[in-house]
């Protein structure tokens, strides 16, 4: 946490300027710019699950498609 205090006489301007000066120097803002679009990671059983469902999706087009029920608009 970064703290400034007024120093007698000094101006709201100065004092702000003074304070983005240390914010910017303890690279606090560079840590919440990396972090910002950050996804927590999935774990396994999520990552198979998904895995074993495009698997199924993929089996079901390709037996659609061999039956006749769907036309193939991957050519």
């Amino acid at each position: 946490m970064i703290e400034v205090k007024r120093k007698k006489g000094e101006t709201f301007e100065s004092l702000l300027r003074r304070f983005q000066r240390r914010q910017q120097q303890s690279g606090v803002i560079l840590e919440v710019r990396k972090n910002r679009f950050r996804q927590p990671a999935k774990n396994r059983n999520k990552l198979r699950e998904s895995a074993l469902r495009r698997e199924n999706k993929k089996e079901q087009y390709e037996y659609l498609i061999k039956t006749g029920q769907l036309k193939d608009t991957r050519k």
